[in-house]
């Protein structure tokens, strides 16, 4: 553990413990945050409600910060030096923010998963990718996942294997890169039609279903695709699972509260 994990305090004010004395870390300069979430400095499209970086997304607080000079181009290439920019600002939140998980916006952080996991010393889970062992035991051993993504191209083995992915057969994947609407997000457009991306995603959620029987629970790969969840799940009937998903994990399994009521 780090010298400054070491002098955290977990801890959860309560009318009956607030009067304790409490401490801080040494030259922390916010507090309250259970997760920071690191994204691409440079894009352009809309950020509606339910997006990982629409703060409406949450029931709670997310410290959200930009990877300096990263962009889309550089992220899906995964240009092996973005991992010293992500470790350096991920220990910054850590230090100065007093963030207790890292997350990402964009599932192609997960080409540095296990290096930035190595590094901090906090649970990290930069792409809903680092999901899918523990989704497979959920459902049948007969049955796959059903990933949508934005690029399957950069979905590739260096991904899967920073993401501890033992069988990568077992995910099916469609990207939704050259969908009239969607693929506004990687075209810098500015803007899109909003129920012509739910459209999209819903068709290529039913497109795995109709050509693989044995899917047994889609997972929403892309940082963009949460907004459209609902609308997934209603069409499909299967359990869907994505970022949002993720990073509420994380904040529960740092910010456990006790529990209160008549018994």
């Amino acid at each position: 553990m780090g010298k400054y994990l070491k002098n955290r305090q977990f801890g959860y004010f309560t009318p009956d413990n607030k009067d304790q004395r409490v401490r801080m870390l040494d030259h922390q300069q916010i507090a309250g945050y259970s997760v920071g979430v690191i994204y691409i400095e440079d894009v352009y499209y809309p950020f509606v409600p339910g997006n990982v970086v629409n703060a409406h997304s949450y029931d709670f607080p997310v410290r959200m910060q930009p990877v300096p000079d990263l962009d889309i181009d550089r992220l899906f290439a995964a240009d092996p030096t973005i991992a010293d920019d992500i470790i350096a600002l991920g220990q910054h939140m850590i230090d100065k923010e007093g963030v207790r998980a890292l997350s990402s916006a964009c599932g192609f952080f997960g080409n540095f998963h296990a290096q930035v996991a190595e590094a901090l010393d906090i649970p990290v889970a930069l792409s809903t990718i680092a999901m899918t062992s523990w989704i497979q035991t959920l459902i049948k051993p007969s049955q796959k996942i059903g990933v949508l993504t934005a690029d399957a191209k950069s979905l590739n083995p260096g991904l899967f294997k920073s993401c501890y992915v033992e069988d990568p057969s077992r995910l099916i994947i469609k990207d939704l890169r050259h969908e009239p609407e969607f693929s506004c997000i990687l075209e810098y457009r500015g803007e899109f039609d909003n129920a012509g991306v739910t459209s999209e995603v819903v068709g290529k959620a039913m497109e795995l279903l109709e050509e693989n029987a044995d899917i047994g629970a889609i997972l929403l790969e892309c940082s963009d695709m949460p907004p459209y969840a609902y609308a997934v799940q209603a069409a499909t009937q299967l359990p869907v699972f994505d970022y949002i998903t993720m990073i509420n994990f994380l904040h529960k399994a740092t910010t456990q509260r006790p529990y209160c009521g008549w018994i």
